[in-house]
């Protein structure tokens, strides 16, 4: 998507995660955006004014007391000349001074200066981010009109794991894309996405699972959104968090996901991205099974075919498309289970090299024409791709 002609301006704030501000830059570039960058004082502690200024084509601004700067480019003009501020990574501290309207240096002051739309990109340590007054201050700033993208979950650089990473590039750029060029190719359409595993209980403590992380789905679903359809996903037990303007319905098993599927048609088009349980333990028990010399014995039952239930509902959507994640023979069975679910669409991905709860997906798209295969890309582009599809495949076109 084009950016020719828009305007950025980035606010660096200091966190190890101002690298990837970097290769934000370079992407925007590309896009034909013009991007002039705020750096703070510790954000240079991360990343140079040189590399920020060489990305840019433009001079890093720093001080909100350099006059020189003043005179050629003021903190007011500065802020307001670009048609949205993002603000990557956003670390408490600026989000609290953001939050309360504090102004003691450049970044802050153009923040609560601008006319513009904010986007804030959090990033910071998983405590910090779970505080009492940095959730008072999302929500606050949210409420306030302030687009927030991520933070996700993962590894920190201090060795905690948890939710506080920054967004990746390509999200933090589908966001800026989606602000200032609106994607609104489904409005008016009803999709439904399920994504994430289910959990078929043996007993209180123990269950039939499955490694999906409901990645790929959520990032299908907010490709949707993106694209003005109303989304709603149904999830598996996954550690995500809703997508923006998406109808989010939790579930633990597969008969609960397929209730709440039956609850949401009719729909205009249903993605089925779930890792579903194929069987389930015919009795779980009330109580822990302890150890014994024997293994114990379960008996297992069939699960609903949720994809194929959809496919076959009297309110069938108009599109229905399936994921197969193959270790073996992928296009065959594949093709094989095209037929067999009596689905539109097969998204097929081969999971035996371990791709699968990673952040990126390689993948084959299977219809009645035949198969095409997509390179290897992270998540959110083989959804924003796919979602491109199928507005074209409504008639569609990009705008």
């Amino acid at each position: 998507m084009s950016l020719e002609a828009k305007r950025i301006l980035l606010i660096i704030g200091g966190g190890i995660a101002a690298y990837k501000t970097l290769e934000l830059i370079r992407r925007l570039k590309e896009r034909g955006a013009a991007v002039r960058a705020i750096l703070t004082e510790a954000g240079a502690q991360f990343v140079t004014p040189l590399s920020v200024a060489s990305l840019t084509g433009d001079k890093v601004y720093q001080n909100l007391f350099d006059l020189t700067q003043e005179s050629e480019m003021g903190h007011i003009a500065l802020s307001r000349s670009a048609d949205l501020v993002v603000a990557a990574p956003a670390t408490a501290d600026l989000i609290a001074k953001l939050t309360a309207g504090l102004a003691p240096d450049l970044a802050s002051t153009a923040l609560l200066a601008t006319d513009k739309p904010v986007l804030i990109a959090p990033a910071m340590n998983v405590r910090m981010w779970e505080h009492a007054s940095t959730k008072r201050n999302i929500a606050a700033l949210k409420a306030d009109g302030i687009h927030v993208i991520g933070p996700n979950e993962g590894e920190m650089a201090c060795g905690e794991f948890g939710p506080g990473r920054m967004s990746e590039p390509d999200e933090i750029l589908a966001a800026i894309e989606g602000l200032l060029n609106p994607d609104l190719r489904l409005k008016g359409f009803k999709a439904l996405v399920t994504a994430g595993p289910t959990r078929e209980p043996i007993d209180p403590v123990r269950y039939i699972a499955n490694r999906s992380s409901g990645k790929q789905g959520f990032a299908i679903a907010s490709a949707l959104s993106d694209a003005g359809a109303d989304t709603v996903l149904v999830s598996g037990p996954v550690e995500l968090r809703a997508p923006p303007r998406t109808k989010l319905v939790r579930v633990e098993t597969a008969r609960q996901m397929w209730a709440a599927c039956e609850m949401e048609l009719p729909a205009d088009i249903a993605i089925c991205t779930a890792a579903v349980a194929d069987w389930r333990p015919s009795i779980a028990a009330n109580s822990k099974l302890k150890k014994r010399d024997a293994s114990p014995s379960i008996t297992l039952s069939e699960n609903p075919d949720i994809l194929a239930g959809i496919a076959h509902h009297q309110s069938r959507p108009a599109l229905v498309i399936g994921f197969a994640a193959e270790t073996d023979d992928l296009i065959a069975n594949a093709t094989a289970k095209l037929a067999a679910k009596g689905c539109d669409w097969i998204i097929a991905n081969d999971v035996s090299s371990g791709i699968m709860g990673g952040e990126n997906n390689r993948v084959h798209l299977i219809t009645a024409k035949g198969s095409e295969a997509w390179p290897e890309m992270s998540k959110l582009e083989v959804a924003q791709r796919l979602v491109a599809r199928i507005a074209e495949s409504f008639g569609k076109q990009a705008a």
